[in-house]
């Protein structure tokens, strides 16, 4: 068996450094901040596509995504922490499963943070923006990390908080669990699966008895 967990509002919550980083960066271009629930609303979108949705002009876009990322860097690790529960669902879907992370985060900023948590070396395949030309909701992500683990598909789980975790899952073709500890809501959640959760432990543990 297989599991895929998705990161921000599955494992881990980075808000704080999320929503400092889009300060500093929108800041650095003399760009009007939007309100705390305008960036929440598109945690797990791209950044580029975030900053698109935030009123940023295509040409400036990328410039923005550089600032950003300049800033997450220097703070990812002390402004992020594990979601409760997360610690215990990556131990215990490690006896059951080979697990992996498919995220659009940076991949490289990713595995630092993981790192710095202990428990990246439970995961054998890390799947971040920059190994993709298409983000989730397309489900070249999923399928990249399926690829890499050589898995058997129809024995293979995503655990993730939005519709973009649970569309990348359901165009690939295996079979999920939402979580609802991060930022999509239930209803958006069945959009893609009945199966839903509080945390991350309690949606392997929904998948160890399926």
């Amino acid at each position: 068996m297989t599991i895929l967990f998705d990161l921000d509002g599955t494992l881990i919550d980075s808000t704080e450094a999320i929503l400092e980083s889009f300060e500093v960066a929108l800041g650095k271009f003399g760009e009007v901040l939007p309100n705390e629930a305008a960036i929440k609303a598109e945690i797990g979108h791209p950044l580029d596509a975030m900053f698109r949705t935030l009123g940023v002009s295509e040409e400036k876009v990328w410039d923005h995504v550089h600032a950003y990322k300049q800033h997450y860097r220097t703070i990812a690790c002390e402004k992020t922490v594990l979601l409760p529960g997360a610690r215990e669902a990556i131990a215990l879907a490690k006896q059951h499963a080979t697990l992996g992370i498919v995220t659009t985060k940076t991949a490289e900023y990713s595995k630092e943070m993981l790192e710095d948590m202990d428990v990246m070396h439970y995961f054998d395949v890390l799947i971040g923006r920059e190994d993709v030309e298409h983000p989730k909701p397309h489900p070249e992500p999923v399928l990249k990390a399926i690829s890499k683990l050589k898995a058997d598909r129809s024995k293979c789980w995503m655990i993730g908080d939005t519709p973009m975790d649970l569309g990348a899952a359901d165009a690939a073709g295996i079979k999920s669990v939402g979580v609802t500890c991060g930022y999509a809501s239930e209803d958006e959640l069945r959009t893609y699966t009945p199966k839903l959760a509080s945390n991350a432990l309690e949606a392997v543990k929904i998948i160890v008895v399926s």
